[in-house]
């Protein structure tokens, strides 16, 4: 049985204070993968970092703004992405409502042309909120992965999605999921065996040893092939609210000598692709 892992911290440029710990981390050898929002102020600065420690950031397309930062604007200025201020709204569930799919296409190939233009050519592309996804409303998996194909790129789309869910998706998720698949499969996308991460509050993990502990029956779940485990690493006060813990939390677990030595353990690869 062959295991290979990409651990991957999501959300380069997302503000400072992510951005210097996810270069670090990169310096150190704590990650094989990172992704960046190229809307966000200062990403190219923080991309260009973790691409000189030897982390080409990929894609994070991304949709919405997030509350608790000032407003992101598109690459491309489009009615039916931006408010009324000409911003990215920060209610993904607006980009599902509102969104035209020749917008997404369009905004997705100039993300990525803004990061290739920063001398940085990613492996994959994935999506910042689930927008792409379908999760918070119309999906843009078919506009995900024409980009994809074009430019021979991986997507963040998981063969089985179980690990990630807890379980089951429900009939109608199960069914665009499947869709999804066999497009990535017809398109010749790399897509990951599964993925992973954490999804409890602080409140229901407890600590930082339910955290760790958590993460560590993912590493003993994860199938044979290659899978992602993604973290949102940030210092303390970096992201307001109680998820902001649990993300200082993920930053010091991909530090933590008893999660790699699970990885070693587990006879899991680390690679930064699939």
């Amino acid at each position: 049985m062959t295991r290979r892992l990409v651990l991957t911290a999501d959300d380069l440029g997302r503000e400072q204070g992510t951005s210097v710990e996810i270069a670090r981390l990169a310096a150190e050898g704590a990650i094989t993968a990172s992704t960046v929002i190229v809307v966000a102020p200062g990403a190219d600065v923080a991309a260009s970092a973790v691409a000189r420690a030897g982390v080409a950031p990929r894609l994070h397309a991304t949709l919405s703004s997030e509350r608790g930062l000032a407003a992101w604007r598109p690459v491309r200025t489009a009615a039916s992405l931006v408010s009324d201020e000409g911003t990215l709204p920060f209610d993904p569930a607006e980009v599902g409502a509102r969104a035209d799919a020749a917008d997404v296409a369009a905004e997705l190939e100039a993300q990525l042309q803004r990061l290739l233009g920063w001398g940085i050519r990613p492996l994959a592309l994935d999506s910042h909120a689930g927008t792409l996804y379908g999760l918070t409303g119309r999906p843009f998996i078919a506009e995900a992965l024409e980009l994809a194909s074009r430019h021979g790129l991986g997507f963040r789309l998981p063969r089985d999605p179980a690990l990630y869910l807890g379980g089951a998706l429900p009939a109608a998720a199960a069914a665009l999921h499947a869709s999804g698949v066999a497009a990535a499969d017809a398109l010749g996308v790399p897509i990951p065996a599964a993925i992973a991460t954490n999804r409890m509050p602080a409140a229901q993990l407890g600590g930082y040893e339910g955290l760790r502990d958590g993460y560590l029956r993912i590493l003993g779940a994860l199938p044979e092939g290659t899978s992602e485990i993604f973290m949102h690493p940030a210092p303390e006060h970096a992201v307001a609210g109680p998820d902001g813990i649990v993300r200082t939390w993920e930053l010091a677990l991909l530090r933590d000598d008893r999660f790699r030595a699970a990885i070693d353990a587990e006879g899991i690869e680390l690679v930064d692709g699939w």
